[in-house]
């Protein structure tokens, strides 16, 4: 197997010029944050801290390390929000950068049962906006991951 060539930053990149949302825990490898939607409260982001665009460009290593990463943080969502679906997703077509998104769906979201990023169903009939999210998240994702 061959390395690939990877970029360790790019300044024409959103998610190495900024943060990507509010950091709620970061490491060498990579950084939670918290992306400030009141349609999707509870929306995270996994980023990697290197500008690199696809999964397997990572060794095998720091693959099965980030996926922990997401996992965890996919657990913390469902415990403090209380979701009726959780959805992950790693597309990178308009920031190709490695991130993971997780998203906590309820079927009073704008989008519920397709995609945030289709076609609105409705608008928005959480009760929940307006509550900042990001302490108790950070809590719990802390919890999993600072062992």
């Amino acid at each position: 197997m061959t390395a690939r060539k990877t970029m360790t930053s790019n300044t024409n990149c959103e998610l190495c010029t900024t943060p990507g949302g509010e950091t709620l825990w970061q490491d060498n490898l990579c950084r939670v944050v918290y992306v400030d939607d009141p349609d999707y409260p509870g929306f995270c982001r996994v980023i990697l801290n290197r500008h690199i665009k696809e999964m397997s460009d990572l060794q095998p290593a720091e693959r099965g390390y980030l996926m922990q990463v997401v996992f965890a943080v996919e657990e913390a969502v469902r415990d403090i929000m209380h979701p009726d679906k959780i959805n992950l997703a790693s597309l990178g077509n308009m920031t190709p950068h490695i991130h993971w998104h997780i998203i906590p769906r309820f079927r009073q979201d704008r989008h519920f049962p397709n995609p945030i990023w289709g076609e609105s169903k409705r608008e928005s009939l959480l009760q929940i906006s307006g509550i900042s999210h990001a302490q108790p998240l950070k809590q719990a994702i802390s919890a999993r991951l600072d062992q």
